[in-house]
């Protein structure tokens, strides 16, 4: 009966008679990213009016397409700018942005970082899946050290970005880090990243069997999620381990939490300051 329910909900939120069938890959994770999106915002209690989802290019990008809110489906990279502008001018609105780890953290990673630098008041969802996907399987920045894929025939061997630090150290004021293997705990942290004032991102760790899976030795989507299972814990829990048996493990929690104004509160606050001749 839960699962009916939880079914209903999401398609309350959906375009039902314009987008579907939807282009997500059997056993991609995109797909429980959606649906924790659309749980988070009725949690919440947002208008569909007061909600804008921006989305950049990659399989990422296709969720703003299939909810039925305000959403933006803008070019590669630049999904953070668009939103930026969107949350200058409308301050009232809850603008969420969804990206790509390549879209994000690479052709983007520059927006990324002064976004969490101005502190602007948008949430960004990034799926990491460690690979770009829907270009053909290229190296992303999150692919990990020794991993194949297109463009690394052999191996990759440059270092990966690391999304939260990158974000704690550019001052964002939440940074998150869940998995699709554990929903309950991505639906709190998404629901927490919107409702927290200033820049919030959360990364979420998602499975790409098509383009990294295959390539990587994973047998099926079984198992990219049976990993997640046993390699996505608890910052508590990695604190703990020595650094050998760190290695392979990924740390997930709320890691940065602060309620510093966002970047558009102090500015409508000096405009007022300004037109009153305070």
């Amino acid at each position: 009966m839960n699962e009916i329910q939880g079914t209903q909900l999401i398609h309350k939120y959906l375009r039902h008679n314009k987008k579907f069938p939807h282009v997500f890959c059997p056993g991609c994770g995109h797909g429980i990213v959606l649906g924790s999106l659309v749980r988070s915002i009725d949690a919440l209690g947002l208008a569909k009016d007061d909600v804008c989802i921006v989305a950049g290019i990659g399989c990422s990008g296709r969720l703003a397409v299939y909810v039925d809110f305000n959403t933006v489906h803008t070019t590669h990279g630049r999904a953070l700018t668009f939103a930026t502008g969107i949350k200058m001018a409308r301050p009232e609105m809850n603008v969420i942005v969804v990206m790509g780890d390549g879209d994000s953290m690479a052709i983007g990673g520059n927006h990324l970082i002064h976004a969490a630098r101005r502190n602007i008041g948008v949430t960004a969802l990034i799926l990491n899946n460690n690979i770009y996907g829907m270009t053909g399987g290229q190296c992303s920045p999150t692919t990990p050290s020794g991993s194949f894929s297109m463009t690394s025939p052999y191996g990759q061997m440059e270092q990966s970005f690391d999304c939260v630090e990158l974000c704690r150290a550019a001052k964002a004021n939440y940074v998150a880090r869940g998995s699709v293997f554990h929903v309950n705990e991505l639906d709190k942290m998404v629901t927490e990243a919107i409702s927290n004032p200033g820049f919030g991102v959360v990364e979420i760790m998602t499975p790409c069997f098509t383009q990294f899976g295959r390539k990587n030795k994973y047998k099926s989507p079984v198992e990219m999620f049976n990993y997640l299972k046993k390699n996505v814990i608890s910052q508590e829990r990695y604190n703990d381990l020595s650094e050998s048996d760190r290695d392979g493990k990924i740390p997930s929690g709320v890691f940065v939490k602060k309620s510093e104004p966002g970047i558009e509160e102090k500015y409508y606050a000096m405009a007022r300051q300004v037109q009153e001749g305070i």
